[in-house]
């Protein structure tokens, strides 16, 4: 009778599994023309591009677009903005973003602190000053890392 059981558990989990998996793949496989009004209007900036992203990208716009209803109004703000300047880098700048972006999640605890307070630093400068700064040192201060 155990053994049974276990079986039949065994198969619920697989089978839910494969319904799991169809959906998501379902989701990532949506058309731009297939985004309820919703979803398009917080991916908008994107809508040009939508049907060439790859189903992980799709996806992950997608869990944006669900879950920015429940955002604060600074929240949703800024997730416009990060996906207007997304959406206007070449593939180029987003490959780097995207290795910049692992390289700092890879980083220390302390090492992200102290990043994170020198850039505090750096956006409290008034913009004669942070001009100066990016025209000196074009490599540290780039205008991904800006925005």
């Amino acid at each position: 009778m155990v053994g049974y059981q276990l079986k039949l558990k065994s198969l619920i989990f697989v089978l839910a599994l494969l319904v799991y998996g169809v959906s998501v793949a379902n989701a990532a496989d949506v058309s731009w023309s297939e985004l309820s009004d919703a979803q398009r209007k917080v991916l908008n900036p994107l809508a040009s591009e939508w049907d060439t992203l790859r189903p992980w990208q799709r996806e992950k716009m997608l869990d944006i677009a669900k879950d920015y209803p429940k955002m604060n109004a600074d929240k949703q703000a800024l997730v416009k903005e990060r996906l207007t300047n997304w959406s206007r880098m070449t593939p180029y700048e987003r490959e780097n973003a995207r290795k910049r972006h692992q390289q700092f999640n890879a980083l220390s605890t302390d090492k992200k602190a102290e990043l994170r307070k020198k850039w505090l630093e750096y956006q409290k400068l008034p913009e004669s000053e942070r001009a100066k700064l990016r025209a000196d040192s074009p490599d540290t201060y780039t205008d991904a890392d800006l925005n």
